[in-house]
Parts: structure tokens; C-alpha cells; sequence
């Protein structure tokens, strides 16, 4: 069953969770001076409008009507019920899951690279640097250039530009130009090099390249697909529209809202809308929110909560959050885009204060309930998508534990339609399982 509305009813205005936070976020701190940063110092990266919405406190931003024209091209996407998934599970609960692998780059990161090529563009930017680790976000990037007209260029983690390279063909016919990173282009990159030749990289390293690769060129701006406030705040179009979906298929709140987390924005964007709702904003009762990661990459569940940088290199201002450390590069998982050693301050925040759980799957159990969801409804997830699905999968089963009705909802954030070798490895027994 899937629940659809006409585009003229894609959300007109990004909702803020900034005033709904159970505490004020902690500023971010420059990289040399250790004070608060200011719009000054971020100018050098990022269009005014973007640094304007990282800091503000206004409950509701409208969404440019240039922007709205395009996400209009797919949005809103399908809330969809897996019906054959409840009844493969026999669980009473009921499972939904908002479908975004229908966006043209195929996941939910188009979402705001539309919003942040059209204010680059409006500033006057002809060229923007970004990292990506499975390609996703590179991909949505590059796809966003070129309705804008700018150029792209992307720093791929290596261990993902080498296991799919057709993410990187994606981001070559939209335009972009990709380079594996470290790359010998930058010092960051360099650096890195010497130290391990043969490194697969991680997102705290391309973000060091990319980065300076903006700081160096004054027709350049970077771009970041995860972890700031402005970038969650253009995802919230997914929860937004979800709430208006469970209406139509006759729901009130769900019991449980899950998302993938790397940086936060897939699940932020189809959780922080109902953070006014949840239980730890109405003393436990409303809605649990739950982060779900890779053990390899635990930010949430094992990490410490402290300042830290949020690339390799130490470039960029110190953010309050989860971290396991700027220079930990994580295993070579095939989700790439949940390889960060950090996570977004809004979802470190909500963890912190109890608003939000967290938990970790390893790999092996994530792609047996990836295959699971594919044999039972039909599409092939995204690896990053298949641990929301894991999660999904076992509160569906607790739920038939306690003979429960429960709503489980989660974010579908995107296909795994050019993640098939890893699939291939799992179902032949090659899949490490870390």
C-alpha cells in the first residue's frame, strides 16, 4: 500500500528543530583560536543565506521557490506500508517506511544539494568542493550542479570509489569530476599518503581535501551532504510529508521512528519533525527516535562526547558532539555513507539528553535483513538504508513478542541498485563481517 500526494504538497517551508532541543546547541569553535565561530569565518566556505540558517533560532525557513520547482520533480515520495514484510515477520505490527531511492540521483541527499547549489549560485559561486563516501551525496552534488550551472568537484573515499564505481559514473555524466581520496591534490591528501599508501581512506579525510581544496580557490565554496544544521534542516521536507501520509493511511503518531545514521541527515530528516512529539519532549510518552549504526563505526554507542574537528587534517572548526576521534578511519564496510567518526551536534544532542536511542548492527546482520526486506517486498536497499531495516525487522519482532500493535516507521533513504558486489559477497560468503 503505498500513500501519495500531488506535488503542490511538498512542504513550502523547512522546519527547525533548534527551538524544540531539550538544551541550547554548543557554538563550534575555530580551529586556531579554540573562541566561538562567527559568520566571518565561515564565509570562506559557505554562502551567507547557508551560515545564516546553521545559527538561526526561527521556528519555520521558506524554502525559495526555484528549490521547491525542483525537488517538485519527485516530491513529495511514496509512504509506503510493507505489508508482505509484516506478513513474512507474522508481527501485528505495522511497517512503513518512506520510500526517497525515487529522487533522480536514487536516495535523499538531493534534498539538499538543490538547496545548497541554488544559494552558492545566488551568491555568485561558479565552483564547489565536497567529499562523499559510498557516492551518494557526491552523486545528488554533482546533480545539483548541473541544473545550476556550477562545477563539481569530488573527493570519493577510496574504499568506495573502487567498490562502486558506477556511484562514480553517476557523478561523471551529471558533470562532476571525482578523484579517489587521499589524493595527491592536496596537502591533506598528501599527508595522509605518506603516512599509509595503500589506506582506503575515510569521510574525516576527503572532508580535509575538499575542504582545502575550497580554502584554496577564491571561485570556490565546499559543501557538506551530513552533520550541520542547515544541511538537517533541508532534509526535514521527508518527515514533514511522512506526518501528513500516516494521516491519510488512518495512523495518529507512530511508536517508533528509525533512521541510519552516519552524520545524521537521513534520519534527521524523517525524525526531527517529530521531536515536539517524542517522549522525551512529554515525559515518555509520544514517539521513540532511534539512530541506528555500524559497529564498526559506533559514534553514538561507544563514542565520547567532546569537541572535536570534524575532518582528519583538523581544518575545520571543532563541533560538540559524539566522536571516536578524527584520525579513526573505520574498516572498509560497504556502507560507506555511515563511516564518520563524528555525528551531527542536533542528533548528539537529542542522544545526550535521552530524547533519542542509539544502537549498532554489524554488517552480517544488516545484509540478512536487507535480503529479507528485498525477498519480501521487492526493492534492493541501500547498505546505509539496510540498518534502519535491521532495526525495523527486530522491533517488528519484539512487537510479536508482546503481541503488540505497534507503528514502526522508517526512512527508506535509498536503492542499492549499484551496491550489488557487496550483495554478491554477502550471498556468497565473501561479506567480512565487522
Amino acid at each position: 500500500m503505498r500513500y501519495l500526494m500531488t506535488p503542490d504538497k511538498t512542504p513550502s517551508a523547512w522546519f527547525n528543530v533548534a527551538p524544540h532541543l531539550p538544551e541550547p546547541l554548543s557554538p563550534p569553535l575555530h580551529p586556531g583560536t579554540g573562541e566561538p565561530v562567527g559568520p566571518d569565518d565561515l564565509a570562506p566556505l559557505f554562502p551567507m543565506a547557508l551560515i545564516g540558517q546553521e545559527m538561526s533560532a526561527e521556528p519555520w525557513i521558506d524554502i525559495p521557490g526555484e528549490v521547491l520547482d525542483i525537488l517538485r520533480l519527485w516530491r513529495p515520495t511514496p509512504l509506503v506500508r510493507a505489508r508482505r514484510l509484516e506478513q513474512a515477520l507474522d508481527t501485528p505490527a505495522r511497517i512503513y517506511f518512506k520510500d526517497e531511492s525515487v529522487s533522480p540521483a536514487g536516495s535523499h541527499k538531493p534534498n539538499t544539494a538543490v538547496a545548497q547549489a541554488y544559494y552558492n549560485k545566488a551568491e555568485g559561486i561558479g565552483r564547489i568542493s565536497s567529499e562523499t563516501g559510498a557516492g551518494q551525496w557526491g552523486s545528488a552534488l554533482s546533480f545539483a550542479c548541473q541544473l545550476f550551472g556550477l562545477e563539481c568537484f569530488v573527493y570519493m573515499v577510496a574504499a568506495s570509489y573502487h567498490q562502486k564505481p558506477y556511484r562514480r559514473v553517476m557523478m561523471e555524466t551529471w558533470g562532476g569530476q571525482v578523484v579517489p581520496s587521499p589524493s595527491d591534490l592536496t596537502q591533506a591528501g598528501k599527508a595522509v599518503l605518506a603516512r599509509d599508501p595503500d589506506t582506503g581512506g575515510s569521510l574525516g579525510i576527503a572532508i580535509s581535501e575538499a575542504v582545502e581544496d575550497a580554502a584554496t580557490h577564491p571561485d570556490t565554496h565546499y559543501s557538506l551532504g551530513s552533520v550541520l544544521n542547515h544541511v538537517l534542516l533541508h532534509q526535514t521536507v521527508i518527515g514533514l510529508e511522512a506526518k501528513q501520509q500516516l494521516e491519510q493511511a488512518g495512523e495518529g503518531l507512530p511508536d517508533v521512528v528509525l533512521g541510519s545514521c552516519g552524520g545524521g541527515s537521513n534520519l534527521a530528516g524523517l525524525a526531527l519533525p517529530f521531536v515536539p512529539d517524542c517522549g522525551g519532549a512529554n515525559n515518555g510518552s509520544g514517539p521513540r527516535l532511534v539512530a541506528v549504526e555500524p559497529s564498526s563505526c559506533p559514534t553514538l554507542t561507544e563514542g565520547r562526547f567532546e569537541y572535536d574537528f570534524g575532518d582528519e587534517a583538523g581544518m575545520t572548526p571543532k563541533i560538540l558532539m559524539y566522536t571516536l576521534g578524527h584520525e579513526f578511519i573505520p574498516p572498509p564496510i560497504h556502507a560507506g555513507g555511515l563511516r564518520y567518526h563524528g555525528d551531527a551536534p542536533i542528533i548528539c544532542n537529542l542522544v545526550k539528553n535521552g530524547w533519542m536511542e542509539a544502537i549498532a548492527y554489524p554488517q552480517g546482520k544488516v545484509f540478512e535483513a536487507a535480503v529479507q526486506f528485498a525477498r519480501a517486498q521487492g526493492p534492493i536497499p541501500a547498505p546505509e538504508t539496510a540498518h534502519a531495516i535491521r532495526a525495523a525487522i527486530d522491533e517488528a519482532l519484539a512487537a510479536k513478542e508482546a503481541g503488540e500493535e505497534r507503528v514502526i516507521l522508517f526512512n527508506y533513504s535509498g536503492h542499492g541498485l549499484l551496491d550489488l558486489a557487496a550483495y554478491d559477497a554477502y550471498l556468497h560468503g565473501q561479506l567480512v563481517d565487522v
